[in-house]
This record gives structure tokens, sequence and C-alpha cells, in this order.
């Protein structure tokens, strides 16, 4: 990995990476995968459950190094959103984002960031009286205090339902808009990826590897349901089969 300046893009060529199975046996789960995330945009990685996905957000956070080939990250602090908030049980809404901080940002002012996540009148509740949804609020705030230069997400907001999940895509949007930063999200949720995205990287089966890329070019402001539906069967005439 090579870090460089906060205005390069996050570049990604990963030859292979393998692993064992429980029985003993050899699996490839990623064969052969380069993309680029462009500086300031959001990009989605689409793909089915099993096929890589978290696997490669997992080699990029460095949390996996046994793997041939290389990426290009931005320089700057690095942020992570995961499938669960992991909050510290003990510790209030606030003291979980301000613990993120370097210690020379320990104290800023993050009025804005709570206000636009909607959490300005829970910072000082503890996880266990949060809902789910809110957990996962105070997540993205974690993320999202540090001002990084890229942030990455792994399906945050599965297994809500569907309203909440819904809310959560909008306000992901209102506080990256406020904070922009380069963004690569993990889903497998297609009108997921449509709402959020600049562009969508469509994925194989295992062994991974990009299948093609859906350019979306309409401003999100503008993704009205039936410029929703449109973009679906655009997608669809593009990747017949993908779901």
């Amino acid at each position: 990995m090579q870090p460089v300046g906060a205005a390069a893009p996050l570049r990604v060529d990963i030859a292979e990476k393998t692993f064992r199975s429980a029985q003993g046996v050899s699996v490839t789960a990623l064969k052969n995968l380069s993309f680029e995330v462009r500086q300031g945009e959001f990009v989605c990685l689409l793909g089915p459950s099993g096929c890589g996905k978290t696997t490669t957000l997992r080699i990029l956070l460095g949390l996996d190094r046994q793997f041939s080939g290389s990426f290009q990250l931005p320089g700057g602090r690095i942020a992570a959103v995961f499938q669960e908030p992991t909050l510290l049980p003990w510790r209030t809404v606030e003291q979980n984002v301000r613990l993120a901080l370097p210690k020379d940002l320990r104290m800023q002012n993050l009025d804005a960031l709570f206000d636009t996540l909607g959490l300005t009148g829970m910072r000082s509740l503890y996880p266990a009286e949060l809902s789910l949804g809110l957990a996962r609020r105070v997540a993205l705030a974690r993320a999202f205090a540090i001002e990084p230069a890229v942030l990455f997400l792994d399906e945050p907001f599965v297994s809500l339902d569907g309203r909440t999940a819904g809310q959560l895509r909008r306000l992901l949007l209102d506080v990256w808009s406020a904070r922009p930063t380069t963004a690569l999200m993990v889903t497998h949720n297609l009108t997921e990826a449509l709402a959020l995205s600049d562009r969508i990287i469509v994925l194989a089966p295992r062994p991974s590897h990009v299948l093609g890329v859906f350019d979306i070019g309409l401003p999100r402001q503008h993704r009205s349901p039936e410029a929703a539906n449109d973009l679906l069967r655009s997608f669809h005439r593009k990747f017949p089969g993908v779901t």
C-alpha cells in the first residue's frame, strides 16, 4: 500500500486473494480485481453475498495482508463504518464519537454534525438506550467526525427495516454532502446503490472481479421515484441478470 496526496484517487489492483476453508480447501476469493475511485466520489461495490466485497474492504483497511497485488489510498485519515456499530457500552454517544478523534481535535465543535444526524438530544445517552438505527447514526458520526480523506462503508444499513434504512441513507447523503470525502461502500442492494452513488462497480461472483461500471450521472436531487425506475431499467439493460 502506498499512501499519496489527499487529492489522489483510491486505486485497487488485487491480483489474487485466496483463503483456506474450514474443510481445508483453498478458495480464491478475488482474482484480477482492479478499479479506481476518484477524489470526492461516492462509489458502491455491488455484488452477490459471498463474492468478496467485505474481503476487499478488509484488505484496503490493512486488516488482511495475505494477498498478491497492490492498492493506493489517498493521504490522510481513514474511517470505516461496519455492519455492527461497535460502540463502547460504558461511554455516552458523545464520548464514543470523540474517542475516535486525534488528540488535537478531541475538543472540536461537533454541534453541526450531531444536528445533521439527528443526534443533538441524544449526546448523553448510552448505547443500551439506543435503537439499532440510532446506534448506526452514532457510528456514522464517529466516522465523519475525524474528517477522513477516505471513508469505507460495509453494508452499514443491513438488517434494518426499509423505512429506517431509507432514513439513514438520506442522513448519510446529508452529512457526506456537508463533509465530502472519497467514499467506497459495499452493498448487495441495487436500489441503495442507485440512490447513493456516483458510480456502481459491479462485481462477479467468486472469484470476484469487475464485471463493469454503471455511471449514474443524474444529480441526487433529481433521483425521483420515476427517475430511479429509469435508472433501474438502464442498469438491467447493461447488466441483465444482476439484481
